[in-house]
């Protein structure tokens, strides 16, 4: 034991050794180096200065000094604010503030010191920055963040219900205590409003009414923490209150009084009741209900979701004749209105109608508004099918006339007569129409005859019964086809067949052949089908490569009716299989029943017929020109006037050229008339062929006259014309066409008709036959 702590005081006196050597070794090692330079400090004093000292400028803010020892030092400072706010004594270091301080403009600020060789201008020491601070005095009042703010709150809120926040801010240092620490206080509205020092405003009082005060207008002042003194500020607040539904409606009135024409119209409006709800529309939920009166029925009430009136209506038709007046109570409420604000009054409002229904002349009114009557098609006794009864719901009851008005289908086949009975005209056919629709007006007949301009309309429906009429058709397969060796009981083709009455409710069709001399026989397979199959087998086609087979097809009906109907089956060449490889083309026939064909004939006869009438017609008529034509050559001289065709003058229509009364004076004398000179120029002729011409022409008129005196067939006239002598001495030619009507020539003058009114008459002359008669 006594070695082990031998050794152990040894060992801690060689630790102690090595550690005063190697403290030994440090020293000299610092000593060597003191010997190359001497170390210096800057020796700063607290900067710092309070703002808005009242004492005369400069103030004294601190001092920098140097460890540094030269008799030729200087200090000078350099910054943004250096030797403007703040300037340094070079030889002490004490720096100066020339200007007051404000902290709220500027808190602190930063500047460098520097110390030199006022000799040289040799830095002495490095630069080394240092920071003036501004220390804060209670100078700022707290400032509104806003000078007006607004805020809500449902009315009849309970007390303490928070309103807005407002914030006022101080522009004092928040680390000094007091300095920035604002409190609130309400100083007009307080006996509504409260505020606490975090600037939330609140209610005081349960019973704000937004009927009794929309909005408030409080006043809030901000100022320093007790204890410190300083200004304040103040904001304006305004508060509104929000409405809830806590009002019920009330009439305007106690009773409401209307005047309605008893033709108004089912949910029409008879009038408006108001009521007065004092709450904000959105929360106007008024109900409307009868509480005295049975007319329930009769009227309701509508609240309008924009007006909140309540608008009546009526239910069903008003008539004067019965009941002139209704009046009944009604009541308004509000189902959703908050109770737990409830207030006084009552919860609901009654006020009295009166409805006075006012006479109208008002049309008929039909005893039904639809008539059905039923009637057999084809039934010849049109008797009356029934009537229609309208009345005069006025209380004149004046008498009630009856007008078709429409008809469906289109067409007069029913009937109305003035008195509202319903007869047919003809008989009706079902498969034209199974039923017959039309609209009836009835109109008031006035006191004066005349009919009322207001009608009323009913429908009637006439129902046509089937009678069994139309024979069965057969309903056509596609072209029925058989192989030419096909094996007897070969199914060729199913037939069946349509009908246009209504089916039989006893049963099917019939099928049967008309004749069973074929190589085709039916069998029937009682669903209104039968199946045509191969009797014998092996067709020739050599002999036949189309076969007709007639197939008649009845009904059941009462009486029966059948049809014979043809099909038309053609026989083709078949592969082995059994598949048509080539059939001939043919028409399809098409079946048609006795009573068709009847009919077909009796039209064709009925053409031949008036073909016939209409032959003869057109022949008597052209017997009948004939002979007027005959007529007109005969008289073809006889003319209105005389014309001369000896000259190159106006033709025949000339008439101003000629003097008539030269050929009365021949007559009545005998003596030779003179001649006349004529406008016209003419041709020279020697004086002797000029008298015996006149002497000729003379005469001419003399036998034409005596033959017209004399024949008594002919109508009087009293001048005469003559076409076919020219006179014998004329140098001219004939220019008369009369006698070439009688010419052999070929020559076809009907296009003489084409040429207009001139050549009339020549195209009546020349052609063979005459448009129409000669008109004398």
């Amino acid at each position: 034991m006594n070695h082990l702590i031998l050794l152990f005081l040894l060992l801690f006196a060689v630790a102690l050794a090595d550690k005063k050597s190697q403290k030994k070794t440090q020293n000299l090692s610092s000593d060597n180096s003191s010997h190359k330079r001497q170390k210096r400090d800057w020796i700063w004093n607290q900067m710092h200065i309070k703002e808005e000292i009242d004492a005369p400028l400069p103030h004294h803010v601190g001092k920098i000094t140097s460890s540094v020892s030269n008799k030729n030092a200087k200090y000078i400072i350099e910054g943004e604010y250096a030797n403007t706010i703040f300037q340094v004594q070079e030889k002490t270091g004490d720096v100066y503030a020339f200007e007051r301080l404000d902290r709220e403009k500027k808190a602190e600020y930063e500047l460098t010191a520097l110390v030199i060789d006022k000799r040289n201008n040799q830095s002495l020491e490095p630069p080394s920055k240092f920071i003036i601070k501004v220390y804060d005095i209670n100078d700022n009042a707290p400032v509104f963040v806003q000078k007006v703010f607004n805020g809500s709150v449902p009315e009849m809120s309970p007390v303490g219900t928070s309103v807005t926040k407002v914030t006022a801010v101080d522009a004092d240092d928040p680390t000094v205590s007091g300095h920035a620490t604002v409190t609130y206080q309400v100083i007009k509205g307080d006996e509504y409003f409260t505020i606490d020092d975090s600037g939330v405003i609140s209610t005081t009082r349960p019973d704000l009414d937004r009927e009794t005060q929309s909005t408030y207008e409080i006043i809030v002042k901000a100022k320093d923490a007790p204890g410190f003194s300083g200004d304040s500020s103040t904001a304006t607040v305004i508060i509104t209150l929000s409405d809830i539904n806590d009002n019920f409606p009330v009439f305007k009135h106690s009773s409401f009084h209307f005047r309605v024409p008893e033709n108004i119209s089912v949910r029409g409006e008879v009038g408006r009741v108001k009521v007065e709800d004092i709450d904000e529309p959105q929360h106007r939920n008024t109900k409307y209900s009868f509480v005295r009166g049975d007319y329930r029925d009769t009227f309701e009430i509508v609240a309008n979701p924009y007006t909140n009136e309540g608008i009546i209506r009526p239910k069903k038709p008003l008539d004067y004749e019965k009941v002139t007046e209704y009046k009944f109570d009604i009541e308004a409420t509000d189902p959703t209105v908050d109770l737990r604000y409830f207030k006084s009054g009552g919860n609901k409002s009654i006020s009295t109608v009166t409805i006075e229904v006012t006479d109208v002349d008002e049309p008929p009114v039909f005893s039904k508004p639809v008539y059905e009557f039923k009637v057999m098609e084809n039934d010849p006794e049109l008797r009356p099918l029934g009537s229609v009864s309208a009345q005069d719901p006025d209380a004149a009851k004046r008498k009630i006339r009856y007008i078709r008005r429409r008809a469906s289908p289109n067409g007069d086949y029913v009937r109305v007569s003035d008195t509202g009975f319903i007869q047919l005209s003809k008989p009706l056919d079902r498969e034209f129409s199974s039923s017959y629709n039309i609209t009836v007006a009835a109109q008031e007949i006035l006191e004066d005859g005349r009919l009322s301009d207001r009608e009323s309309h009913a429908q009637v429906l006439v129902i046509v019964g089937d009678q069994n009429d139309n024979a069965p058709e057969i309903s056509y397969p596609e072209d029925p086809k058989v192989c030419e060796n096909a094996a007897p009981g070969k199914v060729i083709v199913r037939i069946s067949a349509t009908d246009k009455d209504e089916i039989s409710p006893r049963g099917f069709f019939k099928f049967s052949l008309a004749t069973e001399d074929s190589n085709f026989s039916l069998i029937e397979n009682y669903d209104n089908t039968a199946n045509i199959t191969v009797k014998y087998g092996q067709f020739n086609r050599e002999l036949a490569k189309i076969h007709y087979l007639p197939v008649i097809i009845s009904d059941n009906g009462e009486p029966e009716l059948s049809s014979t109907n043809t099909l038309v089956i053609s026989v083709c060449k078949c592969n082995e299989k059994g598949d048509f490889t080539f059939c001939e083309e043919r028409a399809k026939h098409v079946g048609v029943s006795i009573q068709a064909l009847v009919a077909i004939f009796v039209c064709i006869f009925t053409i031949i017929v008036l073909f016939a009438v209409l032959a003869m017609l057109l022949l008597l008529r052209k017997r009948h020109k004939k002979d007027l034509s005959g007529l007109g050559r005969n008289v073809a001289e006889i003319h209105e006037q005389l014309v001369k065709y000896d000259e190159e003058g106006g033709g025949e229509m000339d008439t101003t050229s000629y003097d008539v009364s030269v050929l009365n004076s021949v007559r009545r004398t005998g003596a030779k008339p003179e001649a006349l000179p004529s406008p016209y120029s003419q041709v020279q002729k020697p004086p002797g062929i000029m008298t015996s011409g006149a002497a000729e022409m003379e005469t001419m008129i003399e036998e034409k006259k005596d033959e017209a005196d004399n024949d008594r067939d002919l109508l009087p006239y009293d001048t005469l014309h003559i076409y076919g002598y020219e006179g014998a001495e004329s140098i001219a030619e004939s220019l008369s066409s009369l006698q070439s009507g009688s010419s052999d020539s070929d020559i076809d003058y009907d296009f003489l008709n084409d040429w207009g009114p001139r050549f009339k008459m020549l195209a009546e002359l020349y052609g063979t036959e005459p448009n129409e008669d000669f008109v004398y």
